[in-house]
């Protein structure tokens, strides 16, 4: 990686620079990035630490953006993924730029309410998330499996699966284009600056999705540092820059909430019904069907079944 800048902060696994995105963009090596993410401003007219204008016309912003984007696309591997992450209006069109130059894998809906009704407009709930490939297929494709959807007061399923019970995958449900077990960063503990903060969870399902350990990962948009985070939990090397990088740096000297938050975050994917969605069925009294195949804490398949209304054994099963 070709760098003439100074980092101002290094890690066991990563680079942050304090600079604009098109000048380190340019300073890095060519098809070097196994991962490229962005998450640009929205051009909404928001105020930012970094005083950044993000009150462009639509023809200056869309200009800048595709700027950055091939500078992205020349910097991935072949094979590389890049994930851009913007208001569905915005990626309508970069998207159309991004198909000239790399293969469309998915556009993905993330269920996110930030915003309040807009008059004579439906109401804006999602965010779209873009997933190219530099060439025909990804070289890292693992994604993770989401848990059964259950109601969060009696752990009961959400949809009923009738007579595929018995075909369901232990390590949970595939995942889908859309993405409705995303929530907002609200609480205080993680949330890092005023601009909206991405989620934990949406940066390490994508950085586990699209690399393996050791993988390179790019995110020219640091914000409060969310991508860094989750590369560096996840033991990916990461690079990136940010403008003013306050945010980003306050959050590594207290990674170690991060850490906790990730575990919780990881303890409930690749999993058919997560522990809290058992819980809640013992409590109610719910039996889970015997026809569903669990995985044991020791990676074993085992299927369910409930003694009592306040006890439910695992064991193991022939199959």
């Amino acid at each position: 990686m070709m760098m003439t800048m100074i980092p101002i902060l290094e890690t066991p696994h990563g680079r942050l620079f304090q600079a604009d995105c098109l000048d380190f963009l340019g300073s890095l090596d060519s098809e070097s990035v196994d991962l490229a993410f962005a998450d640009p401003p929205f051009n909404l007219g928001k105020e930012y630490s970094s005083k950044i204008d993000d009150n462009r016309s639509r023809e200056a912003y869309l200009y800048w953006c595709v700027r950055w984007l091939d500078e992205m696309v020349r910097s991935l591997k072949p094979g590389g993924a890049l994930f851009l992450w913007n208001l569905p209006m915005w990626n309508l069109q970069l998207g159309a730029h991004l198909a000239s130059k790399l293969t469309f894998r998915h556009w993905v809906a993330v269920d996110l309410k930030y915003s309040l009704p807009i008059k004579n407009r439906l109401y804006p709930s999602h965010y779209s998330l873009l997933y190219f490939v530099k060439g025909e297929k990804p070289a890292v494709f693992h994604p993770d499996r989401t848990p059964v959807p259950c109601c969060r007061h009696c752990g009961g399923e959400l949809r009923d699966y009738g007579g595929y019970k018995d075909k369901m995958n232990p390590e949970g449900v595939s995942l889908s284009d859309v993405w409705t077990d995303i929530s907002p960063v609200r609480h205080a503990k993680y949330k890092k600056r005023r601009a909206n903060a991405l989620p934990l969870k949406l940066m390490d399902r994508i950085v586990s999705m699209a690399s393996d350990e050791g993988s390179l990962v790019l995110d020219p948009f640091g914000g409060s540092g969310t991508t860094y985070v989750a590369a560096e939990l996840t033991r990916r090397q990461w690079v990136g820059c940010e403008l003013e990088c306050s945010a980003i740096l306050d959050r590594f000297d207290r990674i170690d909430l991060d850490r906790e938050h990730l575990a919780d975050i990881q303890e409930d994917k690749n999993t058919l019904f997560t522990d809290a969605d058992l819980e809640r069925r013992v409590r109610a009294g719910l039996p889970l069907s015997p026809k569903y195949k669990l995985k044991s804490k020791d990676g074993r398949c085992t299927c369910p079944s409930m003694t009592s209304s306040s006890s439910l054994e695992l064991f193991t099963s022939d199959v």
